[in-house]
C-alpha cells in the first residue's frame, strides 16, 4: 500500500477535506473538529507528523513543526500541543500536515476493526 492510499483509507475515511485534496499528503485541509480526528488517528497508527500548518480563510496563518518543539515526529504529545495553541489562538482556521507512514505499517494486509 502506498502513502497516499494509507491516508485516505485510514486517517482521511469519512472525513470531508476543507480542499480538493489535489498535490501531496499535505494539500488536504481539514476543520478544527475533523482535524482532532486525523490526530487521534494518527496517534492511534503511531503516525509521525512532521508539520501542521494552519490556514485562515485559505491564507497560511501559522506553521509548526516537531523540531520547533524538539520532540520526535511519532510524539503525539507535540502535535496535540501545537493543535491545541493553534485553536486557541484563533477561531475558524483549517488545518493540513505531513505525515510519516512507516514502510511496516504499509506492508500490513489489513486494518480492520482498528478504528476505536
Amino acid at each position: 500500500m502506498e502513502k497516499s492510499e494509507f491516508l485516505e483509507q485510514q486517517v482521511f475515511a469519512g472525513l470531508t477535506p476543507k480542499n480538493d485534496g489535489s498535490g501531496t499528503d499535505t494539500a488536504y485541509q481539514f476543520s478544527e473538529v475533523d482535524f482532532e480526528t486525523v490526530l487521534d488517528r494518527a496517534e492511534h497508527y503511531g503516525l509521525g507528523i512532521y508539520t501542521i500548518e494552519s490556514f485562515f480563510k485559505g491564507t497560511p496563518y501559522s506553521t509548526t513543526t516537531h523540531e520547533d518543539l524538539k520532540k520526535r515526529a511519532t510524539d503525539h504529545r507535540w502535535f496535540k500541543r501545537a493543535f491545541l495553541t493553534s485553536k486557541t489562538k484563533q477561531a475558524g482556521l483549517t488545518y493540513s500536515a505531513t505525515y510519516k507512514v512507516s514502510p511496516k505499517l504499509l506492508a500490513r494486509d489489513t486494518f480492520q476493526d482498528e478504528e476505536e
